[in-house]
């Protein structure tokens, strides 16, 4: 398996955009939480913190397919920078604001225009596709990705909320940026490996998230964030039930392990099955995986539910971006993958927002069952877009021949 990986990395320059794009990728998980816990603790204020770092997420889910548009249009170099500018100074302007106390509708304007920060993982992947598109190697590449996606979420709010409760409280969005400036600068520079800016058809101005296959599948990785989301906080609310606070962690790192483990076996496969036919049997296993959570009654059982459940993440991500990657044009291909990853994050922050709710009024197996919710929302969409999913895979793989 290691073999396979290393594969990868053969493509001069592989292995210095990955790098970079790691370290541009970690201020996403990394803001969010550590905008909360940084106005939790200067204004004491969860609502206030809630709602700024809500309307952050949100900024970035709709001005991030916009800047990953231009970027087909224009290409990394001369869109990621000014971009990632405005984000910065955003950024930086929030800190200052919460530092010095400023009125509070400064703190929505900054989180508004902090949501340029571009989607990087889409970025990243642009790349592979462009260096491995039609070889088997792409599908290697995704699976990578995907473990990574899954690491960052996991190491990300950990390390954001640990900068702002033991150095000081803007410590973590603080050094969300800087990894946000340093790992965009290092990315751009690496030219050779910059995808080329594709000719436009006469259907450029038409965004991909207009396609219904790419509309369903935005909505499966939305509702696979749901649960992510949900995991998350509920698993906080159980620990503390069964009166060990500090296995919240573990928790969400079996789920972690679990997903980056079936993730990195997925992508040394050679599937014989079509790739809608495989996102079936995943969104059946994501759903499957979830009705237990309703059953558990103490952490190991919870660990171990939660790791079969996470087995289903990584491949079921990989499917999708590999399906993106196939019926999105090559002109269009960035904006397409930041929409899918777009549809995760705000899955997330749903599946955080609605559990945590749950929790608050019927405990953790309120919050469970907003799991369960979502896996049923899964696998309904996956059965109801089979047919469309399937004729449009095979319609782009037909023009690709």
């Amino acid at each position: 398996m290691p073999g396979r990986y290393r594969e990868l990395f053969s493509a001069k320059g592989s292995f210095a955009f990955f790098a970079a794009g790691l370290v541009a990728r970690m201020p996403v998980p990394m803001t969010g939480i550590g905008i909360i816990t940084m106005l939790a603790q200067t204004r004491g204020d969860y609502g206030l913190a809630g709602l700024v770092s809500a309307t952050f997420t949100l900024s970035m889910a709709l001005l991030g397919p916009q800047v990953s548009r231009l970027v087909d249009r224009r290409g990394q170099s001369r869109i990621l920078v000014p971009a990632t500018g405005i984000s910065v100074m955003a950024l930086g302007a929030l800190l200052l604001c919460a530092r010095f106390g400023a009125p509070v509708w400064t703190l929505y304007v900054s989180a508004v225009l902090a949501g340029f920060m571009p989607s990087m993982a889409a970025m990243v992947r642009a790349r592979w596709s462009w260096l491995y598109h039609g070889s088997p190697r792409l599908h290697t590449a995704f699976a990578l990705e995907s473990v990574v996606d899954e690491l960052t979420f996991v190491i990300g709010p950990a390390l954001s909320v640990a900068l702002c409760t033991t150095v000081f409280p803007e410590a973590g969005p603080l050094v969300a940026v800087v990894f946000l400036a340093i790992g965009v600068v290092l990315f751009v520079a690496q030219r050779g490996t910059e995808p080329p800016v594709r000719p436009t058809t006469g259907s450029a101005g038409i965004s991909p998230v207009r396609m219904g296959a790419v509309r369903v599948l935005v909505l499966t990785l939305m509702a696979g964030g749901i649960i992510v989301g949900t995991v998350d906080v509920v698993s906080v609310a159980f620990a503390e039930r069964s009166g060990s606070p500090s296995a919240a962690g573990v928790v969400v790192s079996v789920y972690a392990a679990g997903s980056a483990i079936s993730g990195l076996v997925f992508g040394t496969l050679k599937p014989a099955m079509t790739a809608p036919r495989l996102l079936l049997i995943g969104t059946a296993g994501t759903a499957a995986s979830a009705v237990p959570l309703l059953l558990v009654d103490d952490v190991v059982g919870l660990c171990a539910v939660v790791f079969v459940a996470g087995l289903f993440f990584s491949p079921t991500m990989i499917v999708v971006m590999g399906m993106i990657e196939t019926v999105v044009s090559a002109e269009k291909l960035t904006e397409g993958m930041t929409w899918a990853i777009t549809g995760l994050s705000v899955g997330v922050a749903l599946g955080a927002a609605v559990s945590g709710e749950a929790v608050d009024r019927f405990g953790p197996g309120g919050g469970f069952a907003v799991a369960v919710a979502a896996g049923a929302l899964i696998i309904l969409v996956a059965l109801l877009s089979y047919p469309l999913l399937s004729r449009k895979t095979v319609t782009s793989e037909e023009v690709a021949c």
